[in-house]
């Protein structure tokens, strides 16, 4: 079944990617750079040394009929297209004015499925990197200035940022979709967009000066978790050849027909959902005006998410890294030492009294709880549960996957970003969720494109450490291997569980947070063998765990 799919997943996307050249116009003095892909010909934007192109459609409209289907070719055009400007973000809630991501959108629409290219201006057979962004797979876009892939093109990237369906018009499955579709699947559709814009990128991309051989695929937070679903989705195998993945997870998520983990089948949140939204059947969903839809899902507390559907994500991230069937290529992943200090919306109410705490944890951890209380002790109750939820939602699952690949035979490479810039301590911020994006995107400074509620990290020092992280980056996407000139060398995870940490500088150690993947491994194996979720619930908002040994 799973190559049938492939086959028939295929043959819609190069149906109009086969084309017979693909031709560069480089820029000339009277006139903006010109390049001709197989939709036609687009005419871009000039920068000192590189040629930028925007809004470019990579698949149809997901509108109307073909909303909650699979991306469909794009169409064609005549003449030349103004690809100047960005498209649209995809549908997306509005987020509080106060919230520390906040960053409006400056246009969205149902009709967002567009790509945007920075290349080298004689770029030629240059390295790619596809840049998938963040926000929970409900918010966000690649308009958004923090994204802008100059810096990259500088250091000789041809750089691609990608919009997908965010949110329930992305990742809804449903027992009518399900049973329209040729492929018996539904949800997912925001991932079969990203599949879609690699194969855009494999097929068009050469025309920019980039080399479809040598493409990495890079995110961050949702990006990153895409990143992972990528990586397990035998529909993008041979579409990048690197992976990126900043602040990653691997918790579980529902499969499409059938309980587990304590979740609910996909398909019985969508019904669900219709119902608290009174759409009867599928029609009445899709007559549903887009804005208004994403906004009332939200409300009704829909989380987009992957579906376990046996086509594009065969089974759960965890279980595909086991069984050694994830994408056999070299990986650089990490996470903020932080993490939690924006997202403490996720910790539960703390204990009045240590020895609350202590009482709470021995009750859930049992035979565990000794470890447990070492890696995050009671005497300072507030910096335990936020290294808790760090380490159970990122630190683990981040550390487990460098593993996986380890084994697997392939270049693996771990980092912690524990830096702490003047303004983020002084509102005691430290490595929070995403504070490594300036640093790996050259926007230092007080001119830097960043969220308006953003700390801003300024002066020479975070020009340094940037330059080092850029270089690291650029490195690996160009030859597997990060390096910097006049940095430390970064050696693979398989050399002794090697990682390079990010604080004053970039500095070599050895063994991640000792004895913390050991003890939230156990515990994760015990929460598979009971059918329970692992994620959130962690701490003093664990289950009881009986039988710890």
């Amino acid at each position: 079944m799973i190559m049938r799919s492939i086959s028939s997943f295929a043959r819609a996307v190069l149906t109009s990617t086969v084309v017979a050249f693909l031709i560069f116009t480089p820029a000339r003095a009277s006139g903006p750079p010109l390049v001709t892909i197989a939709q036609g010909t687009l005419s871009g934007a000039v920068e000192p040394g590189l040629h930028i192109f925007k809004g470019i459609p990579y698949a149809s409209p997901p509108v109307g009929e073909r909303r909650w289907k699979l991306p469909a070719p794009p169409v064609r055009w005549r003449g030349r297209r103004d690809a100047t400007r960005f498209g649209p973000s995809c549908l997306q809630p509005p987020v509080p004015a106060t919230s520390l991501y906040a960053d409006p959108p400056a246009a969205m629409s149902e009709d967002c499925l567009t790509l945007n290219v920075w290349a080298p201006e004689h770029a030629e057979k240059a390295p790619v990197i596809v840049w998938i962004h963040g926000g929970s797979l409900r918010i966000g876009g690649s308009a958004e200035p923090i994204y802008d892939g100059a810096t990259f093109a500088r250091r000789g990237i041809v750089f691609v940022s990608i919009n997908y369906r965010l949110g329930v018009l992305g990742w809804l499955a449903h027992p009518a979709l399900t049973a329209e579709s040729p492929d018996h699947a539904s949800g997912n559709y925001g991932l079969l967009d990203q599949i879609a814009a690699l194969h855009w990128v494999r097929d068009n991309i050469a025309a920019f000066g980039g080399d479809a051989a040598n493409v990495t695929v890079m995110g961050e937070s949702a990006g990153a978790l895409s990143v992972t679903y990528l990586l397990t989705s035998p529909l993008a195998r041979g579409l990048f050849d690197k992976a990126i993945m900043e602040s990653a997870n691997t918790r579980a998520v529902p499969e499409l027909g059938h309980s587990v983990y304590g979740l609910p089948s996909a398909e019985t949140i969508g019904s669900d959902l219709a119902r608290r939204l009174g759409a009867l059947d599928l029609g009445a969903l899709r007559a549903m005006d887009g804005e208004t839809l994403t906004v009332a899902a939200t409300k009704a507390g829909f989380a987009p998410q992957g579906t376990i559907d046996g086509h594009v994500l065969p089974r759960q991230v965890i279980d595909t890294f086991d069984r050694g069937e994830q994408a056999r290529v070299p990986l650089l992943a990490g996470f903020n030492s932080g993490e939690l200090r924006s997202q403490r919306v996720f910790l539960p109410k703390p204990p009045a009294s240590a020895a609350e705490y202590e009482a709470a944890i021995t009750r859930r951890y049992g035979d565990l709880a000794p470890e447990f209380l070492r890696l995050y002790p009671a005497s300072d109750i507030e910096e335990s549960m936020l290294a808790t939820l760090r380490d159970a939602i990122y630190g683990w699952a981040t550390e487990r996957m460098i593993r996986k690949q380890s084994e697997a035979g392939m270049p693996a490479y771990l980092y912690l970003f524990d830096h702490c810039a003047p303004a983020t301590k002084a509102r005691d911020l430290c490595a929070f969720h995403a504070s490594e994006l300036p640093y790996v995107f050259g926007q230092i400074g007080s001119d830097a494109a960043l969220p308006p509620n953003w700390p801003r990290p300024e002066g020479p020092h975070e020009q340094r450490l940037s330059h080092v992280m850029m270089d690291y980056w650029v490195a690996f996407a160009r030859d597997g291997a990060p390096a910097a000139p006049d940095a430390p060398m970064w050696q693979a995870y398989s050399e002794s569980q090697a990682y390079m940490r990010f604080a004053k500088s970039a500095t070599p150690a050895r063994d991640l947070l000792p004895g913390m993947f050991e003890m939230q491994e156990h515990v994760v194996q015990q929460r598979r063998a009971a059918n329970r979720q692992w994620f959130v619930n962690v701490g003093i908002a664990a289950p009881v765990i009986t039988d710890a040994r």
